[in-house]
């Protein structure tokens, strides 16, 4: 019988299991498809899931969003319900992306090793920490060619599909993406370094904490906070590095889109259930009362609120 175990166990390593694209993959085919076509490129298009709920996080992948982002940092998620959520959009063609809710080598390993591709670490302020969470993310190299703090369990884990994708350790860095956040006045002012420290995969500019850092705190749309996210646009794209941004109020998304970033976050499930929940009572009261109407405007969570940026 065991004989029989190997066996099988050799036949699956060879036939292999084929991992999805990783979200710099997704970006380069997309910047690919674009070249001459009339319309040119548009940026990727992304959702929150923020509720933690693994039917909220499927319905979001079968949405037609490009991509979607699983929060942990905000969310109410541990490692159970994040792999939940994984499981859940493995079927559909929204590349998933995880927000740890640290940068954390501990963490990192975890959420890597329970199958997430395309890691977000929050609040990166200098190329040092750009450096952690890249190291976080990679398995020590042949000889120690380089430094790596990745643990090697990965024959275990759902990351190598229990061993079943092939040279899984030594091929590592082609299946996992580090997308750092830049948030805060101290990585804008080391932006250059973060775009430079080799293995970032992305930069995903967060305007809300942003603008608290610089002293506008509620107001992204200052212009001190809008000039400081154009500026780190800029250099990202010097370092031919992936860019992207939050921005859930239409013209703004249409504002970085202008900008040529490479995607744009542009609503979360929770907001998009506020919304729906709050229209659909207010146009039944409103009809109750014999005027029909829209909704009510600036309600809670709305793209029209400063907070929604």
């Amino acid at each position: 019988m065991s004989h029989e175990i190997n066996r099988t166990m050799a036949d699956a390593r060879a036939r292999g299991v084929i991992l999805p694209p990783t979200f710099h993959q997704r970006v380069d085919e997309a910047r690919a498809a674009a070249e001459g076509q009339a319309d040119g490129f548009r940026p990727l298009v992304g959702l929150w899931n923020s509720s933690g709920s693994s039917v909220a996080g499927e319905i979001l992948a079968s949405s037609g969003a490009d991509f979607l982002i699983i929060d942990g940092e905000h969310g109410p998620m541990e490692l159970d319900g994040i792999l939940r959520v994984l499981q859940a959009t493995a079927a559909y063609p929204a590349t998933p992306l995880v927000r740890v809710p640290w940068n954390d080598t501990v963490r990192i390993k975890q959420v890597l090793d329970i199958g997430a591709q395309n890691l977000i670490i929050p609040k990166v302020g200098t190329g040092e920490q750009a450096r952690a969470a890249v190291d976080a993310a990679r398995y020590p190299g042949e000889k120690g060619g380089r430094y790596g703090a990745r643990g090697i369990g990965a024959a275990l884990a759902r990351s190598s599909r229990w061993g079943q994708v092939p040279e899984y350790v030594h091929q590592a860095d082609q299946h996992v993406n580090v997308i750092v956040q830049i948030e805060s006045s101290a990585g804008v002012e080391n932006a250059r370094d973060i775009a430079g420290t080799d293995g970032v995969s992305g930069i995903f500019i967060g305007p809300a904490d942003l603008a608290g850092s610089m002293g506008y705190p509620n107001n992204p749309g200052a212009p001190e906070v809008v000039a400081a996210v154009e500026q780190v646009i800029g250099i990202a794209q010097e370092a031919g590095v992936p860019v992207g941004i939050n921005a859930f109020a239409p013209a703004v998304a249409d504002r970085w889109r202008d900008h040529d970033v490479d995607f744009v976050v542009v609503s979360a499930d929770v907001t998009l259930m506020v919304q729906g929940a709050i229209a659909a009572v207010d146009r039944h009261r409103r009809w109750s009362k014999g005027h029909p109407g829209e909704p009510l405007e600036h309600a809670p969570g709305s793209p029209d609120t400063p907070a929604a940026y």
